[in-house]
């Protein structure tokens, strides 16, 4: 549930995917925001704001087989 409202309200910076443990996709969320001078936050909030829901609309089971056990990046 975390990762889903940090995915919501801080995807930009790529929060919600540090704290899954995907380092390089979270490096690259926050480098597109902080290299564009925040221009760049429209596309990764957006980003964010998708995967956040697709975080919250998943059962604890579901969420923890496709982004703990299988890894899965992007949304």
């Amino acid at each position: 549930m975390m990762a889903g409202l940090c995915g919501i309200f801080l995807g930009s910076l790529g929060v919600h995917k540090f704290m899954l443990g995907y380092t390089t996709p979270g490096i690259i969320l926050a480098a597109i925001t902080v290299l564009t001078c925040g221009i760049g936050s429209l596309l990764t909030g957006l980003i964010g704001l998708i995967e956040g829901i697709i975080y919250l609309s998943k059962s604890d089971e579901e969420f923890y087989e496709t982004y703990i056990l299988e890894r899965k990046d992007w949304f």
